[in-house]
């Protein structure tokens, strides 16, 4: 599309070049003088009574300068619900839970002075499935669950059910009850997913002058700021975080985890403090993406309409609530919006379980619940003899349809984009030739996700040189917006070259807050608030100079560095001049801006224990899948992948270019490979990556891209986030093809070879999920739930 205000480029990014050549001095790279290494003892059992812990052995140890245990941090934390502590007090639940951590001077002495530490734990009978968890007579978790905190109102709790999110619109039993209809039902099954990103989880903290300095890769500085301050039980604003360059993430660092040990212990040490998990560490204790079972029924008439749907989603978080808590929302918009439903009833549980806690993961349960529903779609389509593409075009949400939560949708945006991937396709022959002799399917399929937005502040700086500034609380993970769109916005607002934009690197005591970087966010929510401080700092910048010029504010452009008298080229004055006079006359020009979600309203009392009742900015993909299974092994070769992905305007093309290939890797992965298991003693079993199996370069499917542009978006210049979304349909893409192609339902990933083969010689046995009781959606555990 023509662009005329500039704004859209390949704008490359500044930091690649030093990345490439190993020069970038990522937070496990950081050394500072006197530093100390910490080590942190974790439990051997999954679920126990804390009878005795002595830590005085330990203190005597050779370069052990300081122990913490539960008595240094004893104030519970958490999100919805502050079910959590730093370390096990009265009882361990998982199989990696903190009970104590040593600094030394090495870390060989750390883990010496840990093998001194009596533990004595009374084990106890441990729910390590959901279905042990929901099982009668299941042991609890948290024994005093009733008493915890609530910190949001209106979400469900009961005896190992740490959180349900609810939505009922209509009525589904009248629905269901109609004489028109056919009912189907479905059941899936997904694994855990290991995020596996390069730099492990890492920090160095000290303590100086009262005050708190975390050092830290994080996608949430000003989160890990609150959180430590919470458990340490100090003022926020006694913690500083600032963020060196982050080496991956995917959500994993989404959350405060190694941070508060190691700013405890600088605390108690009076020296700086480092913490790095080993990849076996980051395999142990990781926060997964979830395992889930997700049920869903639908209600359809002949000709296609889904007059009612119910859906149940268990997700397990794990001993503790954590994201999971949060989480639970993203399934009203992910099962309930693709496609347009008449009643609808949707119950999402977060689960207890005796293993480590789980937590985001690009695309958070969208990507599950897009297989379970475009799965069960298909299984419709087969059940009233419609062929899935026409009925994808029929039943998708269009402009003026309402979400599951009642919220109003705007544009028509999918339609057109199942039409653009039928012409691509059109366009070009199928490989069912390279499957040979093997089995050959092909799927399209559609997903909805949606941006996160919240709460977002800015500052621009502009220098004396005509270079600007900008002084934010964003994070670089990889995904390039603080290196190319954040620069590309700016630069466009003050008519400058985007390589004359610094971005500040995350500091919470220059920048002000804001949520995090994740769910696409950064380019919408940053991106906003520095459109607002731009605004601030043309104000000022064209004062003075229309003073130079002798015209009005309002006749004045800024363009190429320069600003201009509109119409006349070549009339104005150079930037820096500019300054110069602002300098002798105002002062130097700077501006601050802010941004928030302006809030889409949602259907009252349709949706509770939500964080997110409506979409802000809905966001969009088709992906089309073409596979080949080998009869006789069961494994799955990509042949072919396409994507159509709504982008609302790509400011860079390249670097959408690059999520896309990204994300659809990843999502392979998930699909076919990578599955994080739990072992009968409630330890995961992949230590490494000789046990975890992720896509290699071999293994890498060159993606066929199309971008859709022009969808509404409250984002700048029409944005929307490009780096969360493509993952959200593999899993689902993959197994409708793998579907058609062996002639069998798929309702579990990841397909690995041995469970596709099972599936072709039809001996995979029928999912056994914990017992919905009736009243299908509402009773799926009814002891001790409460409001």
């Amino acid at each position: 599309m023509s662009d005329p205000t500039g704004a859209v480029m390949n704008f490359r990014r500044r930091d690649a070049r030093d990345k490439l050549r190993g020069r970038t001095r990522y937070t496990i790279d950081q050394q500072l003088p006197r530093m100390l290494q910490a080590f942190i003892l974790r439990s051997e059992v999954a679920f126990g009574r804390i009878t005795r812990l002595d830590v005085s052995l330990a203190g005597k140890m050779p370069g052990v300068r300081g122990i913490i245990t539960n008595a240094d941090a004893p104030f519970r934390h958490g999100i919805g619900i502050a079910d959590e502590v730093l370390f096990a007090s009265d009882y361990v639940r998982f199989v990696g839970e903190p009970l104590a951590a040593i600094a030394a001077d090495t870390i060989e002495q750390a883990k010496a002075a840990a093998e001194t530490i009596i533990v004595e734990i009374e084990e106890l009978p441990a729910a390590k499935t959901m279905q042990d968890a929901l099982a009668e007579g299941a042991p609890l978790i948290h024994p005093d669950w009733a008493d915890y905190d609530i910190l949001l109102e209106g979400g469900a709790r009961g005896e190992n059910v740490a959180w349900e999110a609810k939505v009922v619109r209509g009525d589904t039993d009248a629905a269901f009850a109609r004489a028109d209809v056919r009912i189907v039902e479905t059941k899936h099954r997904v694994g855990r997913q290991n995020h596996l990103s390069f730099e492990p989880r890492a920090v160095v903290a000290s303590y100086e002058d009262g005050r708190f300095h975390i050092r830290t890769s994080t996608q949430v500085p000003w989160t890990v700021r609150n959180t430590t301050a919470k458990v340490l039980g100090i003022p926020p604003s006694d913690v500083r975080v600032t963020v060196p360059p982050v080496g991956g993430a995917f959500g994993l660092k989404f959350d405060c985890a190694v941070e508060p040990f190691a700013a405890a212990l600088a605390r108690k040490t009076g020296r700086p403090v480092r913490i790095a998990n080993t990849r076996q560490e980051e395999m142990q204790v990781c926060l997964c993406r979830e395992n889930a079972d997700i049920l869903i029924r639908s209600a359809v008439t002949a000709d296609g309409e889904i007059v009612g749907r119910e859906a149940v989603v268990l997700m397990d978080c794990g001993a503790y609530g954590g994201e999971q808590i949060f989480l639970t929302t993203m399934t009203a918009h992910t099962l309930g919006g693709n496609y347009k439903l008449g009643a609808v009833k949707i119950s999402t549980r977060a689960v207890y379980t005796n293993t480590p806690p789980n937590g985001a993961f690009r695309a958070c349960n969208g990507v599950y619940n897009t297989f379970a529903l475009e799965r069960h779609t298909d299984e419709i389509c087969a059940a009233i003899g419609m062929a899935p593409d026409e009925f994808r075009r029929r039943n998708v949400l269009g402009d003026q349809d309402v979400g599951s939560t009642g919220q109003v949708f705007e544009g028509e945006v999918l339609r057109p984009m199942l039409e653009k991937m039928a012409a691509v396709i059109e366009a070009k022959p199928d490989n069912q030739h390279l499957a040979g002799t093997r089995l050959y399917g092909r799927a399209t399929t559609v997903g909805t996700w949606f941006i996160f937005v919240g709460p977002s502040a800015a500052t621009v700086n502009l220098n004396a040189d005509g270079s600007a500034t900008l002084v934010t609380s964003g994070v670089e993970i990889g995904s390039g917006s603080t290196m190319q769109s954040l620069p590309q916005i700016v630069a466009n607002a003050l008519g400058i070259d985007p390589s004359r934009v610094v971005v500040k690197a995350a500091d919470t005591d220059a920048a002000g807050f804001d949520l995090g970087v994740g769910g696409g966010r950064t380019t919408v929510s940053l991106g906003a608030a520095s459109v607002a401080a731009c605004a601030d700092v043309r104000q000022k910048l064209l004062k003075v100079a229309s003073e130079m010029l002798e015209v009005s504010v309002d006749d004045l452009v800024l363009r190429d560095g320069r600003v201009e008298i509109a119409g006349a080229p070549g009339s104005g004055v150079v930037l820096t001049k500019v300054l110069e006079r602002a300098h002798k006359t105002v002062g130097p020009i700077a501006g601050s801006g802010s941004f928030t979600k302006p809030g889409v309203a949602a259907m009252p009392g349709c949706a509770s224990g939500h964080f997110i009742d409506a979409i802000d900015i809905p966001v969009f993909a088709v992906h089309d899948c073409e596979v080949a299974v080998d009869r006789d092994t069961g494994h799955v070769e990509i042949l072919s992948y396409t994507v159509v992905q709504d982008v609302g305007r790509a400011l860079n093309p390249r670097a959408i270019f690059g999520q896309i290939q990204g994300g659809v890797v990843q999502g392979i992965g998930y699909a076919l490979h990578e599955e994080i298991s739990i072992d009968d003693t409630g330890r995961v079993r992949q230590t490494g990556l000789d046990s975890f199996r992720v896509p290699l370069a071999q293994d890498v499917v060159p993606v066929d891209i199309h971008l859709y542009e022009g969808a509404p978006s409250i984002g700048p210049l029409g944005v929307k986030g490009a780096g969360e979304v493509p993952i959200l349909n593999v899993g689902a893409a993959v197994a409708c093809a793998v579907s058609r192609a062996i002639g069998r339902g798929v309702f579990e990933l990841p397909l690995t070879p041995p469970r596709v083969l099972s599936l072709m010689q039809e001996r995979t046995p029928a999912l056994h999920f914990p017992e919905i009781k009736p009243r299908w959606v509402e009773n799926t555990v009814e002891k001790g739930m409460k409001a």
